[in-house]
């Protein structure tokens, strides 16, 4: 029997990427590494973006340090509000708090942005605890956010009552790394075939269906 859930944000609560991928595009384009179309820096939706700046434009450390501070002069003052809840999320988790689930936001976003973002949607009073990670890049795993969410919530011994629900198979994975189950929801921005891949308990299609599965 579950007691708490932990939601990702980007892709499962909000549907965040036309603030992540223009800033992206900010970022690469002061690097001289100009993209033009935003449907292929979708892939930086979700995983953590110093790591995902290297992988994506074979940036080495200090360059991607560097995007990422290109990225966040025009994420915290536009990006971060190019954003909006998914259709049915808050009243899902009006629902879950009625039926007493200890309820926490797991990001690999920094959690100064993470807090900002529950603020700007008055969806902060829903959550327990909002995890996310540090501005000077630790804390990024998913993992590692997942394990700080468990203390926070002191829940670290008691895994089997947690779960978390995320739109990427790096929510699975990193749940699954931590002793946890995963419901993925399918409207996010991971696709099909990684989800599917990465073997959650149950794929769902809308903030309804979560509400379903908990209920």
């Amino acid at each position: 029997m579950y007691k708490a859930i932990l939601f990702d944000l980007d892709g499962t609560l909000t549907e965040s990427g036309e603030g992540i991928t223009k800033c992206v595009q900010y970022a690469l384009e002061k690097l001289g590494r100009p993209e033009s179309d935003l449907e292929k820096l979708k892939v930086f939706i979700g995983p953590p973006l110093m790591e995902q700046f290297m992988k994506y434009a074979d940036l080495d450390e200090a360059t991607a340090r560097k995007a990422v501070e290109y990225y966040r002069e025009r994420y915290s003052t536009t990006g971060i509000f190019e954003n909006r809840p998914y259709p049915g999320v808050e009243k899902m988790l009006q629902e879950l708090r009625r039926k007493k689930y200890l309820l926490a936001v797991a990001s690999s976003k920094p959690e100064y942005y993470v807090k900002q973002i529950l603020d700007y949607f008055n969806l902060t009073e829903y959550f327990d605890e909002i995890v996310g990670s540090e501005m000077n890049g630790a804390r990024t795993n998913k993992t590692e956010v997942i394990e700080e969410t468990l203390k926070r919530l002191g829940l670290d011994h008691h895994r089997e009552q947690v779960i978390m629900v995320g739109d990427k198979e790096h929510d699975v994975l990193g749940a699954r790394k931590a002793g946890l189950d995963c419901v993925a929801v399918s409207y996010g921005y991971g696709t099909e075939e990684e989800l599917v891949a990465s073997q959650p308990l149950q794929i769902v299609a809308s903030a309804e269906e979560i509400l379903d599965f908990f209920v």
